[in-house]
């Protein structure tokens, strides 16, 4: 931004009048302006780079287009070529300054794009900045295109690129709560339904389950990557493909697949596609079932490190910073409420994403820029690492009071149940409670199983589903019982 306090500067016009320009900015005058308009964020694109560099990949296929169809010389579309590319790889990325929620469709960052593109494709020629009778920011860089078609694929292009790096940090993270189930899976627990007492499992079981539903949720992701394929470059305005020239449409999309590495292809109807936004809706709920989860599973670890000692306190977080500013010693689980809170913000984006897809009207939707912004925002809070790195990696278990749990759990009472009668069960479990009795005790001194076969079905690792039952367990018939014990 600090081109803004230049001293020196250059004179640009536009329709509107002139505008003085900091003399080394390689944006322009439509940049500025918009700059002046939209100060609501406070956030300048470039905060996004892959928004960027998504930009920078269909300026650079248009070029190459226009450049195969004969509708721009070599030498200016070699030049856009190579500024595209610098950009794609961070260059001039503070050069992008229009703020991410703006008027206009996204008009201001697509021209944003150009004036960077042509003002460094005009230094590579020796050119100055803003000489644009060499190189003109809409007859050239522009040239076969539009924001309406321009704007949208960038986006779809900068989710699937942005998408990749939360991928890859969700397999992470479910490969650690993979490598904490196998480090658990020894270690019995009792289960809880509706925050009360279960039936007994494995705390590893536990935690491979955390891992399970991540892998699911980038099956879904996946998926919903798959609906951004769809693009409309050849659309200009409205999608009639007016100033597109023949074979355009067919050139760009072939270049823009090699240059992304994307499986993208052009929409069957362009007019229509021009107009709908319901692919963010779509893509904005696979983003925000996978948030919730991960908030559930953050939930959930709260509840299992609770404590230390007035709670559950099955696990130990890792402590990361002292807990409160009064009282000593206290230490709380900053991280799993650090990744509910952006739970909390991927769910509320979706808001704002479908209002902006119910409005758009008629040919256009102008309300692209809060869906960008929207969806990108979610997908950079959701990518950080530090659930993985500062809490999952270091979970440790309290395996004495686990077992102490269990040794003293009525919840056992369940696979005695199908050989004493749930009703008998259900007594001893009323007994057990009020008299702090164990059910295994209970169980032998009333005679209804002899410690052999008791010391059989209650096999830890059975209770858990990770052996056959016994033949003891798969007894259905309930011996008689005496009416009143």
């Amino acid at each position: 931004m600090s081109d803004f306090l230049s001293a020196q500067t250059r004179t640009e016009t536009d329709s509107l009048g002139s505008v003085e320009i900091p003399a080394a900015a390689y944006w322009g005058v439509h940049t500025a302006r918009a700059h002046e308009n939209f100060p609501i964020a406070r956030r300048p694109i470039s905060v996004y780079p892959d928004f960027v560099r998504a930009f920078a990949c269909v300026k650079q296929a248009a070029a190459r287009a226009n450049l195969e169809i004969g509708a721009l010389d070599e030498q200016r579309a070699t030049l856009i070529d190579r500024a595209c590319e610098e950009v794609k790889t961070g260059m001039l990325l503070d050069q992008f300054v229009v703020g991410v929620v703006q008027g206009g469709a996204g008009t201001s960052t697509n021209m944003n794009a150009n004036e960077v593109i042509t003002n460094r494709a005009l230094e590579l020629a020796g050119h100055d900045k803003g000489d644009y009778a060499f190189i003109n920011p809409n007859d050239h860089t522009n040239h076969s295109q539009s924001t309406n078609d321009t704007y949208p694929t960038a986006i779809k292009i900068a989710l699937a690129f942005s998408l990749t790096s939360l991928l890859d940090e969700l397999a992470l993270l479910a490969d650690s709560f993979a490598a904490k189930g196998r480090e658990f899976s020894h270690i019995i627990k009792v289960g809880r339904t509706q925050l009360q007492d279960a039936v007994p499992m494995t705390l590893g079981q536990e935690f491979n389950a955390f891992a399970v539903t991540l892998r699911e949720d980038i099956e879904r992701l996946t998926e919903a990557v798959s609906l951004l394929r769809e693009v409309n470059m050849g659309a200009t305005a409205i999608g009639t493909g007016i100033n597109a020239p023949k074979g355009y449409k067919e050139a760009v999309i072939r270049h823009l697949r090699e240059i992304t590495g994307l499986e993208l292809v052009t929409a069957g109807d362009l007019i229509e596609s021009t107009s709908d936004t319901g692919v963010f809706i779509t893509f904005s709920g696979a983003l925000k079932r996978s948030a919730l989860k991960l908030s559930k599973i953050s939930n959930d670890l709260r509840l299992l490190s609770s404590g230390p000692q007035a709670g559950l306190g099955e696990i130990n977080l890792p402590a990361r910073q002292a807990g409160s500013s009064i009282m000593p010693g206290k230490v709380n689980p900053v991280i799993p409420e650090a990744v509910s809170q952006v739970a909390y913000s991927v769910a509320g984006a979706g808001v704002p994403v479908s209002m902006a897809v119910e409005a758009g009207q008629l040919q256009l939707n102008a309300f692209e820029p809060i869906i960008a912004h929207s969806l990108f925002q979610s997908i950079t809070w959701l990518e950080r690492r530090t659930l993985r790195l500062n809490c999952v990696d270091g979970i440790t278990a309290n395996e004495e009071r686990l077992a102490d749990t269990v040794s003293r759990s009525v919840t056992v009472i369940t696979a005695l149940a199908p050989v004493i009668g749930y009703a008998e069960a259900a007594k001893l479990a009323k007994v057990a409670l009020a008299t702090n009795e164990k059910v295994s005790e209970l169980v032998v001194s009333r005679g209804l199983l002899d410690q052999a076969a008791l010391d059989e079905i209650l096999q830890p690792a059975r209770l858990a589903g990770i052996e056959p039952e016994s033949d003891a367990a798969q007894s259905v018939t309930p011996p008689e019982v005496v009416e009143g014990e």
